[in-house]
């Protein structure tokens, strides 16, 4: 009885030991193997030389030449996304009413398509808490657009709202409130520069509410929020005012110079950075009024005028 043992033990100590060869060349003695392009074996990158050549391939039987084979020959779908109510897992009906071989379909079978279509589009929400994040997603996914915000961060807004949802914090709050909210804060932990008054610019909801709703919700959710750092919105200022990259140094400057001494605390993120660009034109000889870094930088004038002050003074220069 115990000879099988012994062998079976013999056995799984060869496997481990030709599994460790594996992992060195035979003829270097290198251990940088490298899988080929096209999946099938495993190579030395020292010496070339195939190690194994009996790996899965776990690419495609087709190969293709260029985009449009590739596409054309491709059995996949889109990659799942968190944007969507049912994650992209769905069906789609073909709107061009042709078959697989590109023919034109009879009017009895265009009836049964747009008849299927309706069904397939009612049955995709199954109740209203499925309508209510369809229509919040896809608010989300405006908002985004309209403010040129990357995918990433639609992504974490529609993760963020997908929590505030599970935990039950959209009750007595709307929809769109909350959805702004959660983009919001998304854009904040993601570090793309967007002030509150440009998201409630392409919202449907007050910036009172849209700030009331993004506070409750980084609360309840512990969502860790650095604060807004000013010289994020100077490139973006900058290029919409046209000035010369001297200007953009020179305030970036002036905000890292006068947040060391304590000026930033408790003021605006936005208006601090507009005040810096004012005060880097006038320095740089490339004066704009302040109407024209107000407009950009959606503040006002005395709030620019204020902070500028408080910044020239604080780096003891003048602009005359």
């Amino acid at each position: 009885m115990e000879r099988p043992t012994r062998q079976r033990e013999s056995t799984q100590t060869t496997t481990q030991a030709e599994e460790t060869d594996e992992r060195t060349c035979e003829e270097c003695g290198s251990v940088d193997l490298v899988t080929s392009g096209d999946q099938g074996e495993l190579v030395c990158e020292g010496c070339g030389l195939v190690v194994n050549e009996t790996n899965i391939d776990r690419g495609p039987e087709w190969r293709a030449f260029n985009t449009t084979e590739r596409n054309n020959k491709s059995r996949v779908g889109a990659p799942t996304t968190q944007t969507m109510h049912d994650k992209g897992l769905t069906t789609t009906i073909d709107w061009k009413d042709k078959d697989a071989y590109g023919r034109s379909l009879s009017s009895e079978k265009r009836t049964q398509m747009n008849r299927l279509r309706k069904w397939q589009e009612r049955i995709r929400t199954k109740d209203a808490g499925e309508r209510n994040l369809q229509f919040a997603l896809s608010e989300t996914d405006r908002m985004a657009s309209a403010l040129g915000v990357p995918r990433s961060t639609r992504e974490v807004a529609s993760v963020i709202y997908r929590r505030a949802l599970s935990e039950d914090l959209i009750r007595g709050r709307s929809i769109e409130g909350v959805a702004t909210g959660c983009l919001y804060a998304a854009c904040r932990q993601e570090g793309i520069p967007r002030s509150l008054e440009e998201v409630a610019e392409v919202s449907r909801v007050e910036r009172k509410e849209i700030g009331r709703t993004y506070r409750y919700v980084a609360q309840e959710l512990s969502l860790e929020m650095q604060p807004t750092d000013p010289t994020e919105y100077v490139p973006r200022f900058c290029s919409k005012l046209e000035v010369s990259e001297e200007v953009q140094a020179k305030a970036m400057e002036i905000i890292e110079i006068t947040t060391e001494k304590g000026l930033l605390s408790g003021k605006s993120p936005t208006g601090y950075a507009a005040a810096a660009i004012y005060a880097a034109t006038l320095l740089c000889k490339e004066k704009k009024t302040q109407r024209e870094v107000a407009d950009v930088a959606q503040v006002t004038e005395v709030t620019i005028r204020n902070r500028y002050q408080e910044q020239i003074e604080a780096i003891g220069l003048t602009t005359s």
